[in-house]
């Protein structure tokens, strides 16, 4: 469990670290993820409301962002995904769909440096840049097709 003073102001790198590490034992412990949450008030441990928004949105969502992360995987299934793996995806997958003040690339950089840290392989950082590079070129393609239904 990850604690950090309250009076510290933390980034939003801390924040997504925290927020994959809370879905990761929210996972593993088979556990509701307010629960989880709940700790805090046991140990006098304060999640900020970023870290908030980003595990109960990828929990909101988990179906719809489970299935891109289907979509895109190849040779490969989705439950041989490494836990820990899943969740930095889940949680980049949220920003890049949900979070429109966040551009794509920093959502995909940032899961990139967190599995760099957290991942279970070495190549960990390059699965998740694979995955999350074809979910931003969908991105991408799809709002290049809106903006040009808009011009006509």
């Amino acid at each position: 469990m990850i604690f950090i003073d309250s009076n510290m102001k933390k980034s939003r790198r801390k924040a997504r670290e925290e927020a994959v590490i809370l879905l990761y034992q929210s996972d593993l412990l088979e556990k509701d993820i307010n629960e989880i949450l709940k700790t805090e008030a046991v140990f006098g441990k304060k999640f900020d409301s970023f870290t908030k928004e980003l595990v109960l949105g990828v929990v909101k969502h988990l179906d719809m962002i489970d299935e891109k992360i289907k979509n895109v995987v190849e040779n490969w299934s989705f439950e041989r995904i490494a836990v820990i793996d899943r969740n930095i995806l889940r949680v980049a997958i949220y920003e890049m769909l949900f979070l429109n003040d966040i551009p794509l690339k920093v959502s995909v950089d940032e899961a990139i440096e967190i599995s760099k840290i957290y991942g279970q392989k070495d190549d960990t950082p390059k699965f998740v840049n694979g995955i999350l590079g074809k979910i931003l070129l969908e991105l991408q393609l799809g709002n290049q097709e809106k903006n040009e239904k808009n011009k006509i």
